[in-house]
């Protein structure tokens, strides 16, 4: 039996994760300070033997004691929250991203950081593979996030030539599914909750940005892939399968069979035009490409939401 830590793993993909690995037989440690993840998201698990939950902030120092694999999420992943903390959000990702590196070294752990498609930044090379550089504006608004992550990746990086550490870099594209918080601002869960409320449909710009969307037990699945191979280098976690923001609206309509009612707001400054990850390396490395149909994966993410709204 591994003992894992899961940073961050009482958010949205932390959660479906930790079930994941729990299943798998593991014991898992969960550390999460709660400023976007829930405790109720774990509630059910507290009998669990194998399952132990400490509300920590990890940007101040910290010892769970020995650890075999180190899952590192914690970080302020939605736009609406992170440009509400920026500075808790580039902390997390510059100075908790130390602490649990140090950590990981103190016990020869793997570490798995998880940075984003973000890192890219609002594109010029499309789709994107790992290799491109990005287009990032480091001192927009969305920087704080975005910036976090690209000094992430090199402080692993770093780690892992100086200190030689077992890491491993998934870069995540748009990801929904279960879990999912009504309130983080993200597409799907401002337009479910939108639709289920009977309300018209807030679309930013005029909805030919595009994004690509994987759902989350694919990703889960890529995750512990990744963990399990020997590459150190970035891999992009996404679904291929490309949509405008107003052919998403539309798939979501039809899915819950109602009218099609749509608001047109200011596109945000910074908001990606274009979004779709090529992953050839994940196909390559890990073996891995989502299975989940894009309606498919809405029908189970709209049950979740009816729970909630």
């Amino acid at each position: 039996m591994k003992r894992i830590l899961v940073t961050g793993g009482a958010g949205f993909i932390g959660t479906n994760l930790v079930r994941k690995l729990l299943e798998n037989g593991n014991y898992v440690i969960v550390v999460d300070n709660f400023v976007t993840g829930k405790k109720s998201n774990l509630d059910d698990l507290e009998g669990n033997k194998n399952f132990r939950l400490y509300e920590h902030d990890i940007t101040m120092p910290f010892d769970f004691g020995g650890i075999d694999e180190i899952y590192h999420l914690a970080s302020i992943a939605s736009v609406y929250h992170y440009l509400r903390k920026p500075i808790e959000t580039l902390k997390v990702g510059s100075i908790g991203t130390l602490n649990v590196l140090d950590y990981s070294r103190r016990y020869k752990a793997r570490l798995l950081f998880t940075s984003t498609s973000e890192v890219y930044g609002d594109p010029e090379v499309h789709p994107q593979d790992e290799t491109y550089r990005g287009n990032v504006n480091p001192i927009g608004p969305r920087s704080c996030y975005d910036e976090s992550k690209r000094f992430g990746e090199a402080l692993v990086m770093a780690y892992h030539r100086v200190y030689n550490l077992d890491t491993r870099i998934a870069r995540i594209f748009n990801t929904y599914g279960p879990y999912m918080d009504v309130n983080d601002g993200r597409i799907f869960p401002n337009l479910i909750s939108q639709a289920l409320k009977n309300q018209p449909l807030t679309i930013y710009g005029d909805g030919s940005q595009t994004r690509s969307y994987c759902y989350v037990d694919d990703t889960v699945e890529a995750l512990i892939k990744l963990m399990e191979t020997d590459f150190h280098l970035p891999v992009n976690i996404g679904n291929p399968e490309e949509f405008t923001i107003l052919e998403t609206a539309n798939i979501l309509c039809e899915e819950l069979n109602i009218e099609k009612k749509f608001v047109f707001l200011p596109l945000p400054e910074d908001d990606p035009m274009r979004r779709r990850p090529d992953i050839t390396r994940a196909k390559e490395i890990l073996k891995w490409e989502p299975k989940t149909s894009l309606r498919e994966g809405l029908k189970k993410t709209i049950e979740w939401f009816k729970k909630l709204v």
